[in-house]
């Protein structure tokens, strides 16, 4: 895959979001819409990937890593995107194809996007593009094809005849190129459409009149290429791949009791024999062990890293925390920024006040022990290995609890140690 080059068209301003955000950086399972592009192009070793951004392009560099931009800061169309990245793929060495995708459409695999370029190499054609067949093709570009079944051009919806709209072979929108036959034929491309915009598609006819081959690739999976375009769809994608994630995350030996009402992002780690129970809520970048049990009801935010064997219960929320194994926190408690050791017992209630105003601050719980019913942890503190909070107390910060020690009250206090008998 060294040859190739990956450019995602990415400049859209996406007006049916009604939206202040870009498309492509609104968020499906807890990452922007693109990232799925991206992830997927790298999974199949496509490491020189170029994003062509236009609309709030300085988000959009902000929030998406390991690519490299080109401004499109005329919207004129997906021809004169990828035109506006020839002079940064001309730096790289020994490039012959381009593989072009578009940032709103997460749902292609990668087993499809490996096809397209196995294809492209196989034929050597000038292009090889992905195609489907829909009985109603409504919105798509349809594929023209000559007597012998050879691609000869692409017509979008806007500019198909009566004849041309009840084609029902549909364009996707995914391409391999040749990069000296695209660009040569990016030249010749005209804005003689009703957009008046530049199309990436009107190189396929250029192409096809060239005596170069135009090949195909063809995908029955409707779900691969629904692209996102309003919020509605957006909930579609979303679903989708939800349900490709829980799967993914069962196969590993992880019980989800409920999926369909049960949220976990992509980029966690759950181990076998996990036990997710309904109205989790478990967020990019969490790691559980083996054994545990998590819910129901309960929130993992980012920086939560669970050991095995422990069991978080139902209206707990835990975050930016590190929890020991064995360790037990069943019932409505609030952990925040908290490191807790093994065979800790968090009684229900509790709350660890882990911001002061003007920053979080941190606590520590060693090995043990015992925090009882609707304990307040003031951070910063530290409750000492086998230490013993009583019901109620609040453990102001600095004020830490000493290893075995039990402390009681508001303010808590240490208890004192009742003098034994004399013998007589």
């Amino acid at each position: 895959m060294k040859n190739i080059v990956a450019i995602i068209l990415a400049a859209g301003e996406g007006r049916r979001m009604k939206s202040s955000m870009p498309k492509v950086l609104h968020p499906i399972c807890g990452k922007p819409m693109i990232q799925y592009t991206i992830d997927n192009l790298k999974q199949i070793g496509l490491q020189k990937i170029v994003v062509v951004v236009g609309h709030k392009s300085d988000l959009v560099r902000e929030q998406v890593k390991g690519v490299e931009f080109v401004l499109q800061d005329r919207l004129l169309g997906t021809g004169d995107a990828v035109l506006r990245a020839k002079k940064l793929i001309s730096q790289y060495k020994n490039v012959d194809s381009l593989f072009i995708a578009c940032g709103d459409v997460p749902l292609i695999t990668s087993e499809t996007l490996r096809k397209i370029i196995a294809r492209h190499l196989a034929s050597r054609s000038g292009c090889t593009l992905l195609t489907a067949h829909m009985k109603n093709p409504t919105g798509y570009g349809r594929i023209v094809s000559s007597g012998d079944e050879k691609i000869t051009k692409i017509v979008e919806e806007l500019d198909a005849s009566i004849y041309e709209k009840v084609i029902e072979e549909i364009n996707v929108g995914l391409y391999c190129f040749n990069k000296d036959v695209l660009f040569d034929a990016l030249e010749k491309i005209k804005p003689d459409n009703r957009k008046s915009e530049y199309y990436l598609t009107d190189t396929i006819e250029i192409i096809a009149k060239s005596n170069k081959l135009v090949d195909s690739v063809s995908t029955n999976n409707a779900e691969e290429f629904l692209g996102v375009n309003t919020r509605g769809d957006l909930i579609k994608v979303e679903e989708i791949l939800k349900s490709r994630l829980m799967d993914n995350i069962m196969k590993r030996g992880v019980t989800i009791i409920d999926p369909a009402n049960t949220y976990i992002e992509d980029g966690i780690e759950i181990a076998k024999d996990t036990v997710i129970y309904p109205y989790t809520f478990i967020e990019k970048g969490v790691k559980i062990g083996a054994r545990c049990n998590i819910g129901p009801f309960a929130r993992l935010r980012v920086g939560t890293v669970v050991a095995p064997d422990v069991a978080i219960g139902n209206f707990v929320e835990i975050v930016r925390s590190k929890i020991g194994s064995h360790t037990r926190i069943h019932h409505q408690c609030y952990i925040g920024d908290t490191t807790i050791g093994k065979n800790v017992n968090i009684g229900a209630g509790t709350i660890v006040a882990n911001y002061d105003g003007k920053k979080k601050n941190k606590t520590v719980i060693d090995d043990n022990a015992f925090i009882g019913t609707g304990t307040i942890l003031v951070a910063p503190v530290k409750v000492g290995k086998g230490a013993v909070t009583g019901s109620g107390a609040v453990v102001t910060k600095n004020k830490n609890v000493p290893a075995g020690g039990t402390v009681v009250g508001i303010p808590a206090r240490p208890i004192k140690k009742k003098a034994g008998r004399k013998e007589r």
